[in-house]
């Protein structure tokens, strides 16, 4: 790394540091969100939108951020991680959260901010950037989803099953077979019976799935997530995909584009993808005239795989260079 030129060409992680700030900040509906601030109180603003629904942030999203040019925000939304209340999907959907990141933004004082979402944090990055696009000077997604119902038949309806057909008999072998048509529908009678033992038992086995397949070094191997983490993850996300994001006919993602043609973005894709395939990725740089496609060959979905987390280090570097174009 030279760190006179402030260049990072082998798009190393920066080391994570601990937040400058906390806050718990109430949001209406009886929720409160936990937001941290971290690197440079006075650096370039950006806002990292995690994925799930209802993943929750991690110290692993700040080391992609030099402390020394970016203020960072992250935050749990709605429901998961340090939020409060936990699991819930009470007052739940894309449109609370959209609302939520513009009080989070109002109240750190911020005018424009540079959006770096992955997976469902690309989706949210989208429909947000599309409500409010003069406060976005650049998007930065990583392993995009649309949140269209072809994109969820592809994971829960057997596309990605004809890959990992063990794994997928496991999903799909918890469910009885008369209800086996429609997966998501029968694990939300299960997340949602009221036997919290039950409910740990089917958001386990749901993030299992899902988890197996993120990485492309995957060997087929099923993650045990902690009881609390798998309710969250499992009850939120399958919340939002019964109920197709909350994206109405009229608030699909491109037949939006239009809305933020001019912001520029850059789109990381992983090549062999398994959770959100390529094909999305293409389709929304072929929508999008002011974005760059970084197709990352020999990679899946994680944010965690060296090529993607290499490609998206690269990119904010170059964005710190560019400061002052972006008016930051």
């Amino acid at each position: 790394m030279d760190k006179a030129a402030g260049k990072n060409t082998a798009g190393k992680l920066y080391p994570g540091r601990e937040p400058f700030r906390r806050h718990m900040l109430e949001v209406g509906e009886g929720h409160t969100l936990y937001v941290e601030e971290v690197g440079k109180p006075d650096g370039i603003p950006v806002v990292v939108f995690h994925g799930g629904p209802g993943g929750g942030c991690s110290p692993a999203m700040r080391r992609f951020f030099d402390p020394e040019r970016y203020r960072v925000i992250l935050f749990d939304q709605r429901g998961c991680g340090r939020s409060r209340p936990h699991a819930s999907v009470k007052a739940n959907t894309t449109w609370h959260l959209v609302r939520d990141i513009e009080h989070i933004r109002a109240t750190l004082g911020i005018e424009r901010w540079i959006v770096f979402g992955g997976s469902w944090g690309a989706t949210l990055g989208l429909v947000y950037a599309q409500a409010h696009p003069g406060r976005v000077a650049w998007l930065v997604l990583r392993g995009v989803f649309l949140a269209t119902r072809a994109e969820l038949d592809w994971f829960y309806g057997g596309g990605a099953g004809q890959f990992w057909p063990e794994l997928w008999d496991r999903f799909k072998q918890s469910i009885p077979a008369d209800e086996q048509d429609d997966l998501i529908a029968a694990y939300n009678k299960r997340l949602f019976s009221g036997d919290r033992a039950e409910e740990v038992v089917f958001a386990k086995t749901w993030a299992a799935w899902e988890n197996a397949l993120a990485s492309i070094d995957n060997d087929g191997a099923a993650i045990d997530s902690p009881a609390d983490y798998a309710l969250a993850f499992s009850r939120i996300e399958n919340h939002y995909f019964i109920n197709d994001a909350f994206l109405g006919e009229t608030q699909q993602i491109l037949p939006n584009m239009a809305k933020i043609a001019h912001v520029p973005g850059t789109i990381v894709q992983g090549r062999h993808d398994m959770i959100c395939p390529p094909a999305s990725a293409w389709r929304l740089h072929k929508s999008w005239p002011s974005s760059e496609l970084r197709m990352v060959p020999r990679a899946g979905h994680a944010v965690s795989e060296p090529g993607i987390a290499a490609e998206l280090v690269r990119t904010m570097d170059k964005l710190a260079r560019q400061r002052e174009t972006l008016g930051l």
